[in-house]
């Protein structure tokens, strides 16, 4: 088993480089990291997709720069770069505005009023200050709002100390520790016992990110770990002296996984405990009792964080379109998007369901999640919606008390009785769900 040593990009501090064409953003990521990471020219527009760069940066720890195109670019294309410079916006967690000394305008306003809005913590930084002195207007107003700001040169090289100091400074307390998976629910000397079905669509001798930070995660928390394919949990569960703290499986062999883990035993999805971490289980959860409102014809959105190439019976594009199906009773109009790609107008849609986000920052899969929040489309997520469609997600939500109250009181909000669905089959190699 080959298992990435590198810290993922989803527990990484995300650093976003934001201005105008041409004002030393990408002499600015290679002076902080040493290397020729950006192409650098003194053509406006160099920098077209956003270029991105992990590195260790002490004593924060695991960062990942984000350089992006000029917000300042112009027709078509410009457009779409500007597009991918927003969508970097969206998933930062410090906000570098790079400007050249003594400029400010219409363009460096909008940026700081965007990282404002999104509560993003920024360092505006006056490059080039070598060949013009910054505004003293502009400094007094960057002290009067408490805007943190720099002076340097970042072809030479010179205050790009100070810069790394005040990043450190700026950087959210959270982000110097480490993040908890479930070693809250699994004490010292404990164990859990992962259920993980081979995935087809993984490369071979690998497992998913999201089983492999458990793992981490588990061992950082001084607990042990017993790792089985569905098919061998009982045999696990009959061999323990003890009984685990808490059975953990992938959501696609929830219902086989239930059947064989005993009542007393917790149990969950990968899933449910990446809703947790990485976005919002308690709006998750009261989402997916939105389900029984859908009507056949209805539009639901399935939205992956990752590109993958699907298989047959693929969890997003066959199972949970065949399951939802089966709940309402008639047919209903699927759009799958990988990556980046997210519609900016939701309204076509009565439902948004995404996948763990194992890849991503909290920071990114929460803009997701205020963004249909305020669009008034709900979003769940592939572990609750399943445990949901084969009416367990009350045993699932049994360890998280606070999303278990949330998702009973919108039930009772909704006046909906519980429902579940006759037995699925299960495949015993087949695309696992995140």
């Amino acid at each position: 088993m080959t298992i990435a040593r590198a810290t993922s990009k989803g527990f990484r501090l995300h650093i976003g480089l934001f201005g105008r064409r041409n004002v030393g953003k990408s002499s600015l990521l290679n002076a902080i990291t040493r290397q020729q990471v950006s192409i650098v020219s003194e053509v406006a527009g160099t920098t077209t997709d956003p270029v991105e760069k992990p590195m260790e940066l002490m004593p924060i720890g695991p960062v990942l720069f984000v350089d992006t195109a000029g917000i300042d670019d112009i027709g078509s294309l410009g457009a779409q770069r500007i597009e991918k410079t927003r969508q970097v916006i969206a998933r930062s967690d410090v906000g570098v505005l790079v400007t050249e000394a003594g400029m400010w305008g219409e363009f460096e306003e909008t940026l700081l009023t965007e990282l404002r809005s999104r509560e993003i913590p920024t360092l505006i930084v006056q490059n080039k200050s070598d060949l013009q002195k910054s505004n003293l207007e502009h400094l007094l107003r960057f002290e009067k709002e408490n805007l943190p700001y720099i002076s340097l040169v970042a072809t030479t090289g010179q205050g790009v100390n100070s810069l790394r100091e005040k990043l450190r400074e700026l950087a959210p307390a959270e982000s110097t520790e480490s993040p908890v998976v479930l070693r809250d629910l699994v004490g010292p000397g404990e164990t859990a016992v992962l259920v993980m079905p081979i995935d087809r669509e993984a490369p071979k001798g690998r497992i998913k990110q999201l089983q492999v930070q458990s793992i981490r995660d588990l061992l950082d928390g001084d607990a042990s770990c017993v790792v089985v394919k569905d098919g061998g949990l009982k045999n696990v569960l009959n061999n323990l002296k003890t009984p685990p703290k808490i059975v953990v499986t992938d959501a696609q062999v929830f219902q086989r996984v239930a059947e064989d883990t005993p009542q007393t035993v917790p149990l969950t999805a990968f899933s449910i405990l990446f809703s947790r971490l990485k976005g919002d289980l308690v709006t998750q959860v009261r989402a997916a009792v939105s389900i029984d409102s859908l009507q056949p014809g209805d539009r639901v959105l399935i939205a992956e964080s990752c590109t993958h190439h699907p298989v047959e019976e693929d969890i997003g594009r066959v199972k949970i379109p065949k399951w939802l199906q089966q709940r309402v009773g008639g047919p209903l109009k699927f759009t799958t998007v990988q990556g980046r790609d997210f519609p900016s107008d939701l309204s076509p849609y009565k439902l948004v369901i995404h996948c763990g986000a194992c890849m991503w920052n909290r920071k990114e899969m929460m803009a997701r999640i205020q963004e249909c929040e305020r669009q008034g489309v709900p979003i769940s997520n592939y572990g609750i919606v399943i445990a949901y469609s084969l009416g367990i997600l009350e045993r699932a939500l049994r360890p998280f008390p606070e999303a278990l109250a949330a998702y009973k009181e919108e039930k009772s909000v909704q006046g909906l009785l519980p429902r579940s669905l006759p037995p699925i089959p299960e495949e015993r190699e087949c695309a696992v769900a995140n």
